[in-house]
């Protein structure tokens, strides 16, 4: 601690007595090691090697938001995400190692966000889909309130964004809205600007670092247009910390220098990528695969629905079933009609094998401060302790 001592700690000043005041000969940037989110599972440590780069020159993330975002010493920066969080945590240091401002919200609340980017003339913000599914959920009043004039460049990634929210946030903010996929092992990078997305309407971008794959379960590379497992090429190795089986799994069974995140996907004649669903997140309903997704970017679009997650929980005579668990706007409205309704929406746009057969209702669905859901905690309400998913 600094300025004083407190029972327990250790202080910083004396700390720094006892260090050399003259750089060390092989001063470098070092390497974070950081944990994913544990949406699916218990959260893993990453290792990736130390690049054993100068102090003074900037790292690869770095250099990617530069290059993108126009990142400088003039970039005033909003992070309305916690900083255990990789992406938030990896920018805010980018954005201070340029001599940038750095506007750091405790708590994610959907109107502050707008009133600090007013307050503060944010120029440069990152967000979840979340957190724009919840300013559409605000009053058209509060929404236009702010002055967000200052605003230039509005990143999104963690999670695939439905594409009607993505597209009134583009015709809202303009097209300073940028995306991009990539994993807290590094070992690929795609992004793309609103122009792009406009053109290609879905995708998580093109590659700018790895080179990625789409494969089946055997590991065979696919046609464009197909889904599978998505995998990237890259030079970067990491570890999952004390998983030796985890990191076994992560890398392609043929192919030394591809891994995996564990994402479903397909590429396009262009190269862009489009998620489908986290792998881990597949319904298999009577030996159909069935990738929730796409009926949970439809849910959230209803006027009643304020949050949601589609999952798949028993069924004697499939294996599975599709389960939508609904968040409200108004607890209120509860109850059989609004799950009929529920389902006669996803009826109306979706095949019928994806649409929820039931739907749950909880007060708050178990969210991650960054945005990402906890599907693997409401799936255990419906599985309990059963290690298989065969019923």
């Amino acid at each position: 601690m600094i300025d004083g001592l407190e029972e327990g700690w250790e202080s910083l000043e004396s700390a720094i007595k006892k260090m050399p005041k003259t750089p060390i000969e092989d001063e470098e940037m070092g390497q974070d090691m950081l944990y994913s989110s544990g949406t699916t599972g218990k959260p893993k440590g990453i290792r990736i090697p130390l690049k054993h780069i100068p102090v003074e020159q900037s790292e690869g993330l770095m250099a990617l938001v530069t290059t993108l975002y126009k990142t400088n010493s003039d970039t005033i920066y909003l992070s309305p995400a916690p900083l255990y969080h990789a992406a938030p945590l990896r920018f805010t240091m980018g954005v201070n190692y340029l001599g940038g401002t750095n506007i750091i919200m405790e708590n994610f609340d959907v109107e502050q966000s707008l009133s600090f980017i007013e307050k503060y003339k944010v120029t440069m913000s990152q967000w979840v889909p979340t957190m724009f599914v919840r300013m559409f959920k605000l009053p058209q009043e509060i929404r236009e309130k702010y002055d967000l004039s200052s605003h230039k460049c509005a990143i999104h990634a963690a999670a695939p964004c439905p594409i009607d929210i993505k597209r009134m946030m583009i015709k809202w903010w303009g097209n300073i809205i940028h995306e991009f996929y990539a994993g807290s092992e590094a070992n690929g990078f795609v992004a793309c600007n609103s122009e792009e997305w406009l053109a290609h309407e879905g995708t998580v971008g093109k590659p700018v670092v790895g080179i990625p794959h789409i494969c089946d379960e055997e590991g065979k590379e696919l046609p464009i247009g197909s889904e599978g497992t998505i995998w990237f090429e890259s030079d970067v190795k990491f570890t999952y910390h004390n998983d030796t089986q985890k990191t076994l799994e992560s890398k392609h069974p043929q192919r030394s220098n591809w891994s995996t995140l564990g994402d479903i996907g397909k590429l396009d004649k262009d190269n862009f990528l489009y998620l489908t669903d986290r792998k881990a997140f597949m319904i298999i309903s009577g030996g159909i695969n069935i990738y929730p997704q796409e009926a949970e970017d439809l849910i959230i679009t209803h006027p009643k629905v304020y949050d949601c997650a589609v999952i798949g929980v028993p069924n004697e005579e499939f294996g599975e079933e599709v389960k939508a668990v609904v968040q409200p706007i108004n607890w209120k409205d509860t109850g059989k009609d609004l799950e009929i309704e529920i389902i006669n929406f996803c009826k109306e746009n979706l095949s019928g094998i994806k649409c929820p057969r039931t739907v749950d209702f909880e007060k708050e669905l178990p969210r991650h401060p960054t945005g990402k859901l906890y599907k693997r905690l409401l799936k255990d309400r419906y599985w309990g302790n059963k290690n298989s998913k065969i019923v």
